[in-house]
């Protein structure tokens, strides 16, 4: 049954005659743009500008292979005495690599994944008219796994043109170009399954996910919507074997290009920083900060010195909007921030004891971090427990602080051992976590961590408790036992 027999069905129900006119307007809409007979015009207009991308890199040299088995009782005595007239390690074997790309504009710059060419050696392009080049890496970014080539072409090159993936939706056609498995020119067509989907690639997942076939070569080509637009990129594939199985995806055309952009001009990029660091809101968090619901980044800590410091943002606030973009999952700050041009004002919205709160903060550059891991603490004896939290709790001082290898600025009160499924373990607590703070209380002892929990039971609400873990600030929201 179609859409429209659907409809018409409904309308000859129950349904009010005006409802009935919505819903026909609505599939009307929905069959605006069909699937073409034949995707035969597409691939002639844009196959010439996809390129394949062929890359060696040199492979490391390998002992040689010596006359016998493994363990043998003739391996110590070749060991120690050598194998005549055998070399004494065989040539490096050089490492093959396929991928795809494409033309972004007539001077020879193409586009494709960072991992393709990562490390290569040489770099060898060839079009869809047979036509070979080798090819210079301008700048590579491998947080959101692009790259730009250079050839120096011999005559005119056919280009591609980026569309708007803002405005693609799930369920629509999308069409694939690239070089599977290094066989050639390859088209597979599918819908969009999927958008903003993370896949823990990077810090800046923002993936279109499709059915299009996409397998290996098929890396740095591009997706391509009705119109012949580039929406996107081909970078990975779900599969546990290796081919696809329909579960595929590619880097947003408007999150790749401005990052494009700066690779063809110098070579590297140039992120904005905000100076916070941030957490995911859980159903737990949102109750104990007073949010209608789990939305917007919970910062856990701020830069000293850094922009969100110098504009007044604090621990324990939530953006709930930055530079007027709605702020719904912790993942959307740091691509929307880094996208932001270094030095520009923007207007941080933030949700602060119970009210919302703006702030202009001027975005710095994004520098490289590094973040050292302290050892795992030791459980401690003469430890106090708290029912309500679910845990063995010790008080710091100098003993402590030397067995646990805590700095002497770390103020707070050591958990020691989470018991059972209390409300420490759902909330993710774990030993030589350090209670700092409950509520916005400071804490120093034991007590305090009981009194502050037993607080919020009465009150029928989590807590919000701040504790350090590894050197590092994290709010947890925790639900008390009565």
């Amino acid at each position: 049954m179609s859409v429209r027999q659907v409809v018409s069905s409904l309308a000859k129900g129950a349904l009010p005659a005006a409802l009935a006119g919505v819903l026909v307007v609505a599939a009307t809409v929905a069959e605006a743009r069909p699937a073409p007979e034949s995707f035969a015009p597409l691939v002639k207009e844009v196959s010439p500008a996809v390129v394949f991308v062929a890359t060696e890199r040199q492979g490391s040299r390998e002992a040689p292979r010596l006359p016998f088995p493994e363990g043998s009782p003739f391996e110590e005595f070749f060991e120690r005495f050598g194998v005549p007239n055998m070399p004494e390690g065989q040539q490096p074997r050089p490492q093959r690599g396929v991928g795809s790309g494409f033309i972004i504009d007539d001077e020879g710059f193409i586009v494709t994944n960072n991992h393709v060419v990562e490390d290569a050696d040489e770099i060898e392009i060839t079009l869809d008219d047979g036509r070979t080049y080798p090819a210079e890496l301008v700048g590579s970014d491998p947080q959101t796994d692009l790259a730009v080539l250079k050839i120096e072409p011999r005559g005119d090159l056919p280009v591609l043109d980026f569309g708007d993936s803002d405005a693609v939706e799930v369920g629509d056609w999308v069409m694939a170009v690239g070089n599977p498995f290094g066989l050639g020119g390859s088209v597979t067509a599918g819908i969009v399954s999927a958008r903003s989907r993370n896949i823990n690639a990077g810090p800046y997942d923002d993936f279109i996910q499709t059915d299009a076939a996409i397998n290996r070569g098929n890396s740095g080509g591009p997706m391509f919507n009705l119109d012949g637009e580039v929406i996107g990129i081909n970078t990975a594939i779900f599969s546990p074997s290796g081919g696809s199985i329909g579960i595929g995806f590619a880097i947003p055309s408007n999150l790749a290009q401005p990052i494009i952009a700066q690779l063809k001009d110098g070579g590297t990029v140039e992120r904005g920083w905000l100076g916070v660091m941030v957490q995911q809101v859980t159903p737990e968090l949102a109750e104990a900060v007073g949010l209608d619901s789990p939305r917007g980044a919970l910062v856990a800590n701020v830069v000293p010195r850094g922009p969100a410091a110098a504009a007044g943002l604090e621990q324990g606030d939530v953006i709930v909007s930055f530079a007027g973009s709605a702020i719904e999952e912790m993942r959307d700050l740091p691509r929307i921030v880094a996208g932001t041009e270094i030095g520009e004002g923007v207007e941080v919205q933030v949700w602060r004891d119970g009210e919302e709160e703006r702030f202009q903060v001027e975005i710095g550059r994004l520098e490289p971090e590094q973040a050292a891991l302290a050892p795992e603490p030791e459980a401690a004896p003469g430890a106090s427990a708290s029912e309500s939290l679910g845990a063995d709790l010790v008080a710091l001082d100098a003993e402590t602080r030397q067995r646990f290898d805590l700095p002497g600025d770390v103020d707070g009160v050591v958990i020691v051992e989470v018991r059972g499924d209390g409300p420490a373990a759902e909330a993710g607590l774990r030993p030589g976590d350090v209670i700092r703070r409950v509520d916005g209380e400071r804490i120093e002892t034991p007590a305090q961590v009981s009194d502050a929990l037993s607080e919020a039971a009465s009150g029928q609400r989590s807590a919000l408790v701040l504790v350090e873990r590894d050197g590092n600030p994290l709010f947890v929201g925790v639900k008390p036992s009565v």
